[in-house]
């Protein structure tokens, strides 16, 4: 299930840099984030559902490299955004 639009803006203005920031890399950290617990809710309730368990492995990529260019640019933006999401990171 995809987020609802105002679900999606609320997440945009909570993490966005500056006043028109819509798809910085934290944003798209956050709304990866969101989507990927809203996804594994769906797989607790639905264990055979292998085609989402593929898009959720997919997500969770995207999210890890988007981390890693974050932390290498700017790891004190990196720590903070981990904290906020409830991110576990390798230390």
């Amino acid at each position: 299930m995809a987020l609802l639009q105002q679900e999606k803006q609320q997440i945009i203005e909570s993490y966005r840099l500056h006043d028109t920031d819509t798809g910085s890399a934290e944003v798209q950290v956050a709304l990866l984030t969101s989507r990927i617990n809203q996804l594994s809710q769906h797989l607790q309730r639905n264990p055979k559902d292998f085609n989402s368990r593929r898009g959720l492995l997919m997500m969770i990529g995207r999210r890890k490299r988007l981390l890693n260019y974050i932390a290498k640019h700017s790891p004190d933006r990196f720590r903070e955004l981990a904290e906020r999401l409830n991110i576990r990171v390798k230390k």
